[in-house]
């Protein structure tokens, strides 16, 4: 257990080169915890940010009982206990341990896996891609050279709604129709083609003449397939970064010279890839399409957010309360899967945000002050005010800007406790108000 992690300097690159890492990733986890200024911190890998109720119960008594009281969402839908005391470490490991939150601890800084929240529920998208985040997750805990992937590698599997398509993985998947999958790593896009579960030919031999059955083999084959081809491309980046020798922990950082061929990587694993340009609705860059308002998702499950990302042990239980499971999101929210819309007041009655023209949807900021110790401002106090609008606005402490979402949004960053930059111009914290107001409501732009 590490109570605190050293700085991870980097030898900058020249213009035009790759960066160079001169140590190994620092980023928290579980079982590596990070001291801040308010205590250990500690950051849980959610795959897909599912949640069972008793794991969240579990959280909420953690939270509780070892930390600050509340829960932190993070902009890739883990989780983060903050204000842990010292010592607690190991009680906090067995803790997640019994409640199946670390299936494996030599793996559990690399469970990146974000999938699009309301997959399964609402009968948009193409793919039931929930189904494929937990068939890859039990792929990357049974490779043992997939521990060496960095905290930050990010898989992200979109339902073809281009939810979560934009959110910058190191490995994009995509359901397009027809049981198809757009692959994207690097600056390469395959197609893998559907295969015969996927189209009906194989429903006699999954399972007799039930249709049924022919549907449940296409999607474990889907997600299978899914699951090979991310985990393929993981590890011919493994052995490139290696290769290159500059302590690469994402493929964008890789010399260009020491790019993978991915297409044989992927026939290697015996996966069917074939190379594609870019489609036009999903161009290099992938942008992400506006976060979904809170609401009714489907007819079985709600959309909530957190206020500034951040869920109280009271609030994580009213979450629980009759649900199947809970998905945080990379909004800092919450799908809720079992209860329906009739729930929407009760959690609203919590301080949770249930309404799009709440003047806290869309309003993100770091931990600031006084929990972050390069933190310049209280932005978190400030973020509280912010005026509404439908342009997102994320507040940051300093220039590192930790946490911010991605997509178009309206950048505030401290310069000190009472200067700010607002999309780059400077503005006394007087006139912030004002000022974020006017940002929030220009046109939406990528």
């Amino acid at each position: 257990m590490l109570a605190a992690m050293p700085p991870t300097p980097n030898t900058p690159p020249e213009p035009g080169e790759a960066p160079i890492r001169d140590r190994g990733d620092a980023c928290p986890g579980a079982l590596r915890l990070h001291a801040a200024a308010d205590g250990l911190l500690a950051r849980l890998r959610l795959p897909a940010g599912r949640l069972t109720r008793r794991q969240l119960l579990l959280l909420a008594d953690a939270a509780q009982d070892l930390g600050d009281g509340s829960l932190s969402v993070t902009s890739r839908g883990n989780a983060e206990l903050r204000g842990l005391r010292d010592g607690c470490g190991a009680r906090l490991a067995a803790l997640l341990a019994d409640g199946g939150l670390l299936p494996s601890p030599t793996h559990e800084r690399v469970r990146n896996v974000v999938a699009s929240p309301s997959a399964g529920l609402d009968g948009l998208g193409h793919a039931d891609v929930q189904l494929w985040a937990r068939a890859l997750d039990a792929a990357l805990c049974a490779e043992p050279r997939a521990a060496a992937l960095s905290g930050r590698f990010l898989f992200v599997l979109d339902d073809g709604r281009g939810d979560v398509a934009g959110l910058g993985g190191d490995v994009t998947l995509i359901a397009a129709p027809g049981g198809e999958t757009l692959l994207t790593v690097g600056s390469a896009t395959f197609r893998l083609p559907a295969g015969d579960a996927e189209t009906g030919a194989d429903a006699d031999a999954a399972g007799g003449t039930d249709p049924g059955a022919g549907a449940t083999a296409g999607t474990e084959a889907t997600g299978a397939r899914a699951a090979s081809a991310a985990l393929a491309c993981a590890l011919a980046f493994l052995d490139a970064a290696e290769a290159a020798g500059t302590g690469a922990w994402r493929p964008r950082e890789l010399p260009h010279g020491d790019l993978p061929e991915w297409g044989g990587a992927l026939a290697r694993a015996g996966i069917s890839a074939e190379p594609v340009p870019l489609l036009p609705s999903f161009p290099a860059t992938f942008p992400a399409t506006p976060p979904p308002p809170p609401g009714p998702v489907g007819e079985r499950a709600v959309h909530v957010l957190a206020p500034l990302g951040r869920l109280t042990a009271g609030q994580l239980r009213a979450l629980g309360e009759g649900a199947d499971e809970v998905r945080l999101t990379p909004w800092r929210g919450a799908v809720v899967v079992g209860p329906g819309a009739g729930r929407l007041p009760a959690l609203a009655a919590h301080g949770l945000v249930t309404d799009p023209a709440d003047p806290r949807t869309g309003v993100t900021a770091c931990t600031g002050t006084p929990g972050c110790a390069k933190s310049l401002a209280d932005v978190r106090a400030d973020a509280a005010l912010a005026p509404a609008g439908p342009l997102p606005v994320h507040y940051s402490g300093c220039e590192r800007r930790c946490g911010h979402p991605h997509g178009a949004r309206a950048e505030v960053t401290a310069l000190g406790p009472d200067t700010y930059l607002l999309d780059g111009a400077p503005v006394p914290r007087t006139a912030l108000a004002e000022a974020v107001a006017a940002a929030r409501t220009r046109p939406m732009e990528s």
